[in-house]
């Protein structure tokens, strides 16, 4: 029997998942297919890296490690919804929920001062950024809209896009430094053989500190580079002066969630900036409470709290002060004050840019009205296409979701490639000196001058999933008939040596009449872009980062969401991953749930996800019956999408939960009416009969309980129990689906 394991994950698609789940459980049982739960919440890894002090009842297995292990394996068929890549104080917040549960798990050590402090800080850094992701990426990415999402796209196009100024008039622009970045600095190496090399720190006198050794595979490409920080914070002051000049938003995009290393130092580092007379002037006070920028100006105002009433009161009055002599910032969230600058989490890059674009060039000002922004994204690696299409919305306005070609993406990310690998080899300079990769001869194969506070990262691409995206890349094109851009930079240390194997391994394929070409990435956006506003489709062929840049991108202003995108991972061990699209928006969609009953996930991800799942059941168990599955439920797909059963953002209307409902209706009635299985048509037309016949009063019973409260038991570790009584509501369609 072929196995599926659904992730049980957080937020919104958790829940989400008590809705779906029995659907899909019910609808499976006795064909052949057999669908569990693993939980890989961030609730569930505490747990799992934390057992000494937990009872038995409480304990959760490390099955971020099984997964890991499965996945390596030819019959992997694993759905994974989208996870929090938590930041330091999300990782906080779940500590402190676990605690008030009972839950016996040390806190999080802010500042590391002893060696079991230092412990603690490595062991939740398991649980910290992208911890999720790497472990399960064994294979590289094929992501796009499917047919039928996309069509009902231009037949239905979404109304968020907001038009852009007269062309040329436009003050957005997109901002990133000329110098000093890990653009500049990057140097890269390919492996003539497996080594072990050393990252080392080399200190102004010559002392040695091995920070790192990293086993390396022959073949494989090992980068360095550094962000230096004088030239990074001068670039913050430069460019918020402009946009203080310009009456314009100031704006800050990065991933401090992903890269969470780096991206919080380099966060704190515009928090510095943008506060400095308040930060220079009380800087001793705020040390001694454990203020730190990089966890944004929210930690060092709820920090405040430890100091007395007047102390408080003045540090606040000096930050307060901050804003009146500069720019207004980006909001997050208006009415309550919250700045672009007050969670390093709250604005991620490839949610946030997406965003500027359909706003027209705006954000949200402190009046909670859109103004145009300036938007900074410091290092130029992928700056420059953000940069682009800005631009060339400004020139020829915005783009239409009714018209516009689709941009799929074959992302290299097997293997931990690339820099969202990079995390446990990035470093902040303790002083002047230089970091040094040296082989284990002893020879120095890159070397990084540096000054205190510096940025120092490497990160590792491996030979195989290199050729294995190549491979990936020929066959879309082929499969699709359109062009494929490998989006590459010979100017960048790193992408000098991935254009070299492109070129090396591309002639082992059969690429006669396919059109695959090299750009560096603002180029392949212009390329791009002048195919999309003429409709045409495009295959974006990228790396791990721009993997994740882009299929928040276009998908945004395609569909109005990434989470409406096929995302398959073809394992290079045979099996398969199948990802749901993006959970940004989740914490919205659970406050709101809480607040007054109404959930606006919508599942279409999940149930995207769920058919090529099935498929390859089907095929790895030889399984005519997983096959049917599959194609019925890719037509209740195109019904659910024709019908307009997608969740609405109002109370007391259709939300995630009744869209899963007319999903089962859709699926048993395409089940009913094929005859590729005879069986299956049997039982499904009882099935579709049954709901049929009852659609009115269930329709109601999702509707009714909306209006009030939810208690769910908890935000991050929910009580199952309250869980699966709020989302699923309706006792007339729990029936039907129970007994099946």
């Amino acid at each position: 029997m072929a196995k599926i394991i659904w992730s049980e994950i957080d937020e919104a698609p958790a829940l989400a998942t008590y809705a779906f789940l029995p659907i899909v459980q019910a609808y499976c049982k006795g064909n052949g297919v057999e669908v569990e739960t693993t939980d890989i919440s961030l609730s569930g890894r505490i747990l799992a890296n934390f057992p000494e002090n937990l009872t038995e009842e409480q304990k959760v297995a490390d099955n971020l490690a099984a997964l890991g292990e499965l996945v390596l394996k030819p019959e992997a068929n694993v759905i994974k919804l989208p996870n929090i890549s938590a930041s330091i104080p999300q990782l906080q917040a779940a500590i402190a929920e676990l605690q008030e549960k009972g839950y016996d798990v040390p806190s999080y050590p802010e500042e590391a001062s002893t060696d079991a402090e230092r412990e603690l800080q490595a062991r939740y850094g398991k649980c910290l950024g992208s911890a999720v992701n790497p472990v399960l990426r064994e294979g590289n990415s094929d992501r796009r809209a499917a047919a039928s999402v996309k069509r009902f796209a231009q037949k239905n196009p979404h109304r968020m896009m907001q038009p852009w100024p007269a062309p040329g008039t436009s003050k957005c622009r997109v901002a990133h430094m000329d110098g000093g970045d890990f653009y500049e600095t990057e140097q890269s190496v390919t492996m003539d053989a497996a080594d072990t090399v050393k990252i080392q720190f080399v200190d102004a006198a010559g002392k040695v500190e091995v920070k790192k050794e990293v086993a390396l595979q022959a073949g494989e490409v090992f980068d360095s580079s550094v962000m230096k920080v004088k030239e990074l914070q001068g670039f913050y002051a430069k460019t918020a002066q402009e946009a203080k000049e310009k009456g314009v938003l100031l704006s800050l995009h990065l991933k401090a969630t992903m890269m969470k290393i780096s991206d919080p130092i380099m966060f704190g580092h515009c928090v510095k900036v943008y506060f400095k007379d308040a930060l220079q002037k009380h800087a001793d006070t705020l040390t001694s409470i454990g203020a730190n920028p990089n966890y944004g100006l929210g930690d060092i105002l709820s920090k405040l709290d430890k100091l007395q009433a007047d102390k408080k009161a003045e540090i606040e009055a000096d930050i307060n002060a901050c804003y009146k002599g500069q720019t207004d910032l980006a909001m997050v969230d208006s009415r309550n004050g919250i700045t672009n600058l007050h969670v390093p989490n709250d604005v991620i890059v490839d949610a946030s840019m997406p965003n500027v674009v359909r706003d027209g060039g705006c954000m949200w000002n402190p009046g909670d009205e859109l103004q145009e922004t300036i938007a900074m994204v410091p290092d130029r690696c992928y700056a420059t296409m953000y940069r682009e299409i800005c631009e060339d919305a400004n020139k020829k306005g915005q783009f239409d979701p009714a018209t516009m070609g689709s941009v799929a993406n074959v992302g290299l990310m097997a293997q931990k490639a690339e820099e969202y690998g990079s995390h446990d080899k990035t470093f902040e300079a303790p002083a002047n000196g230089k970091f040094q990769v040296v082989n284990s001869a002893g020879a120095v194969l890159m070397e990084q001058p540096v000054s205190t506070g510096d940025i120092y990262r490497s990160s590792q691409t491996k030979d195989i999933p290199i050729k294995d995206w190549v491979k990936l890349a020929v066959n879309r094109a082929k499969a699709s008939g359109e062009p494929a851009i490998f989006w590459l930079d010979e100017k960048r240390g790193h992408d000098q040596q991935i254009i070299a194997k492109v070129n090396k391994y591309l002639p082992e394929f059969d690429t006669a009449g396919l059109d695959l070409q090299i750009m560096a990435p603002v180029d392949a956006m212009k390329f791009t872009l002048e195919r999309v506003r003429k409709g045409e489709n495009t295959i974006s062929v990228t790396g791990n980062v721009l993997r994740d840049y882009l299929t928040d991108l276009f998908p945004i202003l395609e569909l109005g969401t990434s989470a409406r995108m096929l995302s398959i991972v073809p394992l290079i061990a045979g099996g398969g991953l199948f990802e749901t699209g993006a959970g940004g928006s989740a914490p919205k969609h659970v406050e709101q749930f809480l607040r007054e009953g109404h959930i606006r996930w919508d599942s279409l991800g999940e149930y995207c996800a769920l058919v090529p799942s099935l498929e390859q059941a089907a095929f790895a168990d030889s399984n005519p019956k997983a096959e049917v599955l599959a194609e019925t439920l890719d037509i209740a797909i195109g019904k659910y999408l024709e019908n307009q059963k997608l969740p609405s953002r109002k109370v007391k209307e259709i939300d995630n939960r009744g869209g899963s409902f007319y999903l089962a209706l859709y699926w048993a009635q395409a089940l009913a009416a094929q005859d590729k299985d005879a069986a299956l048509k049997e039982r499904f037309a009882k099935v579709a009969a049954q709901i049929e016949s009852n659609v009115d009063k269930i329709d109601a019973e999702f509707t009714d309980c909306q209006g009030s409260s939810v208690d769910v038991g908890g935000y991050f570790r929910p009580d199952p129990a309250l869980a699966a009584k709020a989302m699923r509501p309706s006792a007339t369609f729990n029936a039907i689906i129970d007994a099946m």
